[in-house]
């Protein structure tokens, strides 16, 4: 099939999406699972291949991302319930002032997000988001928008990553510079995340009802005579258990690389470092320190995490189905074929890393595989180029900005940060999609420039 029908295909495969859900108020899972059907078949995909494919795409999806969200939700409803996202809002608030809790936690992101993938460490945030809202009287969106797109940037470009690493790894990039020029771009475009947040939310935005059902409820007595028993805990013991996990993580990850591959010791550290051992140990701490300890039963603290997986559900499956999505754009080959004639077209190698990674991030939506591919593509180009250790560098962070912008319907993440912030998919487009694309293009002009500088240098 020709470059040009398959296109054509993806564009029209969005855009029925986009009616079903927008237009006509469809269920996001329903028609996010329909179009896919259709998209496959369109494309060539034969027709006994499409229902495997769509249980391939949802179980590879909620392979990791279904435990995560559920033990997420039920870490963030302890901490909810039992007052203490209330007690860290009102306390940064304190610290910091109304108009600079933003840019603070904005900056806490910024260090949260290197040791941790994406979508864990929004999830574990969330609720602080939530508390924060509450306190300065808010939507969530306001503050988890510039927190969200900060940490996507260094899920991107910093190792370590998966996406960034294998990159590195294709193209014989070193890591530690990547992870010196990785920060050090981050830095500024967090200060712009947060501006340009800011000037996306200076108009009112509706949240969804559910959503905003939920917000509304945040911190409120949902369990009874429960609460009237409980101590509120402190705002050191909130930090507790959301660094905990952070520091799991990171333990598995820099600990690992500092004792024998497939050693015993890197097995034990790789398991305690694994998202969703972290998350899992964290919960039951939390289970007895913000719970028992503070004077719910525990059956009373069963509740109260239980209560916390019904409207995880929502955001679970409909992220499963994104991944669906994605998974038959990747299949049906519509990105690698767009991609593939675009290598021809002789651009400079930093303008083409970035073009190749936001085509393929476009038309998948995975920033992870849109990293793979194009690095996967350039090899050959890189390897003949005669290119130093940095340029090298600076090739893989322009791919990865390019695979950083353009979060839409088929990006997993899309989903997971539009349905907790209740946000609309078409509001998602005109905040988060918007966000992380002038994000993107900020990322690249800052590595061509300094690309450009390096060249002349001849360093």
């Amino acid at each position: 099939m020709s470059p040009l029908m398959l296109l054509l295909i993806a564009v029209a495969g969005v855009a029925l999406l986009l009616l079903g859900v927008i237009k006509f108020k469809m269920p996001a899972f329903i028609v996010l699972l329909l179009v896919s059907m259709l998209v496959a078949l369109a494309a060539g995909i034969p027709i006994q291949e499409v229902a495997g494919l769509v249980t391939e795409g949802m179980g590879g999806t909620l392979g990791s991302v279904a435990v995560l969200v559920g033990l997420g939700a039920m870490l963030g409803k302890v901490i909810e319930i039992s007052g203490g996202a209330q007690v860290l809002s009102t306390r940064f608030t304190a610290l910091f002032g109304p108009r600079r809790v933003i840019a603070a936690l904005t900056t806490a992101a910024f260090l949260l997000a290197i040791p941790v993938f994406f979508d864990v460490g929004f999830i574990v945030l969330v609720p602080i988001i939530y508390g924060f809202a509450k306190a300065l009287g808010v939507p969530p969106v306001k503050i988890g928008l510039p927190v969200g797109a900060i940490m996507l940037a260094i899920h991107v470009v910093v190792p370590p990553h998966p996406g960034v690493v294998g990159g590195a790894e294709i193209l014989g990039a070193d890591i530690g510079w990547a992870t010196i020029l990785g920060l050090a771009f981050c830095a500024p475009l967090g200060v712009l995340s947060y501006f340009v947040a800011k000037r996306i939310n200076r108009r009112e935005i509706p949240m969804l009802p559910e959503t905003a059902e939920q917000f509304e409820s945040f911190g409120a007595s949902g369990t009874g005579t429960a609460l009237a028993k409980t101590k509120a805990p402190t705002s050191s013991m909130v930090i507790s258990m959301i660094l905990l996990p952070i520091v799991m993580i990171m333990l598995g990850t820099v600990g690992g690389s500092l004792v024998a591959a497939e050693s015993t010791a890197a097995n034990i550290l790789g398991f305690v470092g694994s998202p969703a051992v972290a998350l899992l140990v964290t919960v039951l701490v939390s289970y007895y320190l913000l719970g028992v300890r503070s004077g719910w039963t525990s059956e009373q603290t069963g509740k109260v995490m239980d209560s916390a997986l019904a409207p995880a559900a929502i955001v679970i499956l409909v992220t499963g189905a994104g991944g669906v999505f994605g998974k038959v754009l990747t299949e049906s080959g519509i990105g690698t074929v767009l991609a593939q004639s675009l290598a021809a077209a002789g651009l400079p190698i930093i303008v083409m890393a970035f073009i190749l990674a936001a085509i393929l991030r476009a038309s998948q939506g995975s920033a992870t595989v849109a990293i793979i591919t194009t690095t996967g593509l350039l090899a050959a180009a890189v390897e003949a180029g005669d290119f130093s250790t940095v340029q090298t560098v600076l090739i893989l962070v322009a791919v990865g900005f390019g695979a950083f912008g353009l979060s839409h319907v088929n990006d997993s993440g899309f989903w997971i940060v539009t349905r907790f912030l209740g946000l609309s998919v078409a509001e998602g487009l005109r905040t988060w999609t918007v966000l992380t694309t002038v994000l993107g293009v900020a990322g690249f002009a800052l590595t061509a420039i300094t690309y450009a500088i390096i060249t002349a240098a001849g360093v």
